[in-house]
């Protein structure tokens, strides 16, 4: 169901895009994740992070300038990618794999962040729903992976049960904040809820 973000090329290319390539980076998504970054201090030196739906890696990319040489990058994708310098990426379906696996020897993330979107059918409750359980299982994810006071980011297509979803993300971190970046297109429906201070798993 996730699309990952290589399936972006019909849309026109704008200011955002060619800022992208000339910076080196796969997608103009990366300055989605900038933003997020500036509000919530998303990124440290040294964590460890997980991509979730990392295709075409620009997320990626920019974590590995932020975390340094002793962060740890793991992405997951149904699409491969080239690879990223220091990450670690696998190729799977989200709703599948299991967290451990993500986490491998690392023992916890310190960054869950997803930026997948469901393969749109152009029905807007539909998509809307679809949207919701990939951000879903992102968090599901997160909860399961991230370190006591860990930090996660989601993208979601607003629909009717965006707040109950943030009520959830409320319930499991100290600080939540929902934006649309500057970079995302005026006529999208996208959403990125960020959180910090994760709580943990209550026994």
């Amino acid at each position: 169901m996730a699309k990952s973000k290589l399936g972006d090329r019909s849309v026109r290319h704008d200011r955002f895009h060619g800022k992208a390539k000339d910076a080196g980076f796969r997608a103009r998504a990366v300055y989605k994740l900038e933003e997020v970054d500036a509000a919530i201090t998303l990124f440290r030196s040294g964590d460890r992070v997980c991509d979730l739906g990392c295709a075409p890696g620009s997320w990626l990319q920019f974590a590995r300038g932020k975390v340094g040489p002793t962060g740890a990058l793991v992405g997951i994708d149904r699409t491969a990618i080239p690879g990223v310098a220091g990450a670690r990426l696998l190729v799977g379906d989200v709703f599948t794999v299991v967290p451990a696996d993500l986490v491998g020897e690392l023992g916890a993330f310190d960054v869950v962040m997803s930026d997948m979107a469901p393969d749109t059918s152009g029905i807007r409750h539909m998509d809307q729903a679809r949207s919701e359980a990939l951000f879903e299982r992102a968090l599901e994810i997160a909860v399961a992976t991230l370190a006591p006071g860990g930090r996660f980011v989601g993208k979601i297509f607003q629909g009717p049960d965006f707040k109950k979803l943030i009520d959830l993300v409320k319930t499991r971190f100290a600080t939540v904040k929902v934006m649309k970046p500057e970079s995302s297109r005026q006529i999208s429906i996208e959403q990125y809820i960020a959180a910090s201070g994760f709580r943990g798993v209550t026994p």
